[in-house]
């Protein structure tokens, strides 16, 4: 058998012992080692993962040639070595012997795609342009693939548009980067035009499409892409599987994902975990455990992103117990040490207002990240903890971390809830300075914080000039002008959010119900009502409830404002019913009053206002004697009206 296939056999069998053996005979042989046996030794070392051999057997060559320097590159870039493998180019390039080919690119411009070095990247592409005649296609993807992952999109594109003859690995490379990137239309228009050109649909260009729909919720489309990749006889394997999975999920057709799920073959952890995150995106937080104790009796162990979604159920409900025994799960498997875990942990107790156990978690974490800061910081500011909240944020600049998006957003939450304007502008002028102010979620922040200021101008500024606008921006906009008493103002907002294609959830009704309190617009709000559940699918909680109650009740309505609560699918609960007895006191509704009083008395038998409003309404209908005896039970229950104040 010949040297080569000795070592080639040692590769595939992926022997060291054998590997090592023949390298000593070799050796043994006598300094006379060819360049090609060396090189062969160096990709079987590079192979069987002994990079530190390789490069050992490359310093002691005596003559190095082009496919020397290119398996090495090759090697440290495959391996996730980029640095060392950037290193190695820059040496053979100043050797000055030997010119880079067109596999030597290749591997340098992965390394400079994986470290996201856009300027050593650039400088190469430079090297290429003014070194050679022509560039073929893998150069060419791979520029491609490195623009996309550096994020400079408008280079990626006019590399792409320079390609005489597109190829599916061309295609693929620029969708995925601009997915990766949140140019999810772009990513479909350059589909669109791959498909004229006759490119063939793969596995990697079918999961990204999937991606790209589920980003957009665009559930015809994908719908489409997957008719297309069945037709193609695309293979489901395991990440196509999972994107199908998510797709579906992120649409909210969580019955086509579970059946996407389940009909798979052995589908992994990283589908079982999309399909979680789906159910746990619609609140669905039961049925997202009920999925994870199903993957566990399957055999599969989570991962740290199936751990991270899962917690969240815990965090969302309040009704679900058994966060703590998570944790233990955690501990136990390992996974603590992750810090995306360690992270979703903190999160997770800040969430319960268990700050002390959150901040426990953060000293004991190895290695803190942005995300670590942000999740104390915003537990802070949740539990109104706001000087803690200052001191975590001062800590992290201290500690040399720039802070992002997020960070900006619980300062402004702190700003808006004191109030505190001229900090909020202050931390406004920060956000301008590197460009975030442009963001969404900044954008939100902002228009949140300028309206609980009182400074709709501001907010209504900041909002016009954001060039893109998502739900929670919207309903900060809708919030802030029903809370200041513009109705008018926000429903109209909210007409043109609808025209602008956005769909609203539970929070946006909230705020349009109490708009159409405010301007005394009870059809309106009826109408409303009806269209949550029947334009939209959203269920009414009892703060819908309470907000079409009290404005029945304002315009004198009682009766119907009761048959509203009666007729309910939730149970109303004492908010509900104190917003009937203010109706029922302010239009003197005896019979309908004491009921509604009794109510809330059965809720909350030491609820204050109820005495005193039930003891209202007989002093007002001059029952004198039932009045003093509510006044009496109040004395033996020892409830106390609180005194009044006037805050200046």
């Amino acid at each position: 058998m010949s040297l080569y296939r000795l070592i080639r056999s040692a590769t595939e069998k992926k022997t060291i012992l054998n590997g090592k053996a023949i390298h000593a005979r070799v050796i043994v042989s006598g300094p006379g080692s060819d360049a090609q046996t060396c090189n062969h030794l160096l990709t079987m070392y590079s192979k069987l993962g002994y990079i530190e051999y390789a490069q050992k057997l490359f310093d002691r060559m005596p003559v190095r040639n082009l496919v020397t320097w290119t398996s090495l590159i090759s090697a440290y870039s495959q391996m996730g070595l980029s640095d060392k493998a950037l290193d190695c180019f820059r040496s053979m390039v100043l050797d000055g012997e030997i010119t880079p080919n067109d596999y030597t690119y290749v591997a340098a411009l992965s390394a400079c795609a994986q470290l996201r070095a856009l300027r050593i990247g650039k400088e190469m592409h430079a090297r290429i342009y003014k070194m050679e005649e022509a560039v073929n296609s893998f150069v060419n993807n791979s520029l491609v693939n490195f623009y996309g992952k550096c994020g400079s999109l408008k280079s990626a594109r006019l590399v792409f548009d320079t390609i005489p003859d597109p190829n599916t690995v061309s295609c693929v490379s620029l969708i995925v980067s601009y997915v990766q990137c949140g140019e999810n239309e772009a990513a479909l228009r350059v589909f669109l035009k791959s498909l004229k050109m006759g490119v063939k649909v793969n596995e990697f260009m079918y999961g990204s499409l999937l991606g790209a729909c589920a980003a957009l919720e665009t559930l015809e489309v994908g719908r489409q892409v997957q008719c297309l990749a069945l037709k193609s006889s695309v293979r489901m394997d395991h990440f196509v599987v999972t994107c199908l999975v998510n797709f579906y999920a992120k649409c909210g057709e969580l019955d086509s994902a579970s059946r996407a799920l389940r009909e798979a073959e052995k589908p992994n952890v990283t589908a079982w975990t999309a399909l979680i995150g789906g159910f746990m995106h619609l609140g669905k937080c039961r049925e997202a455990i009920d999925l994870f104790q199903e993957m566990l009796s399957d055999g599969l162990k989570p991962n740290e992103q199936t751990f991270a979604s899962l917690l969240g159920a815990f965090s969302r409900d309040e009704g679900i117990q058994g966060g703590t025994q998570l944790h233990c799960l955690i501990t136990k498997m390992g996974f603590q040490s992750f810090s995306f875990v360690s992270n979703s942990l903190l999160d997770y107790y800040a969430k319960i207002n268990c700050l002390n156990e959150s901040f426990r978690i953060f000293f004991e974490m190895d290695v803190h990240d942005t995300v670590s800061w942000n999740a104390l910081i915003a537990g802070c500011v949740t539990s109104g903890c706001y000087e803690s909240a200052v001191r975590l944020i001062q800590d992290m600049l201290l500690e040399g971390f720039s802070p992002d998006i997020y960070t900006y957003s619980s300062l402004l939450n702190i700003c808006g809830d004191l109030p505190a304007t001229e900090w909020g502008k202050q931390t406004h002028c920060c956000i301008m300075k590197p460009g975030l102010h442009s963001n969404v979620v900044v954008g939100s922040a902002l228009v949140d914080m300028y309206a609980k200021c009182g400074r709709l101008n501001d907010a209504r500024k900041t909002f016009d000039s954001l060039p893109r606008k998502n739900l929670v921006l919207w309903n900060a906009m809708i919030g802030g002008c029903a809370q200041h008493g513009f109705g008018t103002e926000a429903l109209q907002i909210y007409d043109s959010m609808l025209r602008n294609g956005v769909k609203p959830n539970d929070v946006t009704f909230l705020a349009v119900l109490s708009s159409c309190g405010h301007v005394g617009a009870l059809e309106e709000a009826l109408h409303h009502l009806g269209s949550m559940t029947k334009d939209f699918g959203i269920t009414p909680r009892v703060d819908h409830l309470a907000c079409v109650v009290s404005l029945y009740a304002r315009k004198g309505e009682t009766k119907a404002a009761y048959d509203l609560v009666k007729n309910f699918p939730c149970a109303p609960n004492k908010v509900v019913w104190r917003c009937l007895l203010s109706g029922c006191v302010m239009n003197k509704d005896l019979d309908l009053a004491m009921l509604a009083a009794e109510q809330i008395l059965m809720i909350d038998p030491n609820d204050t206002s109820a005495h005193v409003m039930l003891s209202n309404v007989y002093a007002g209908s001059n029952m004198w004697d039932e009045a003093s005896m509510v006044r009496e039970l109040m004395e033996v229950k020892i409830v106390k009206k609180e005194t009044g104040c006037s805050w200046t």
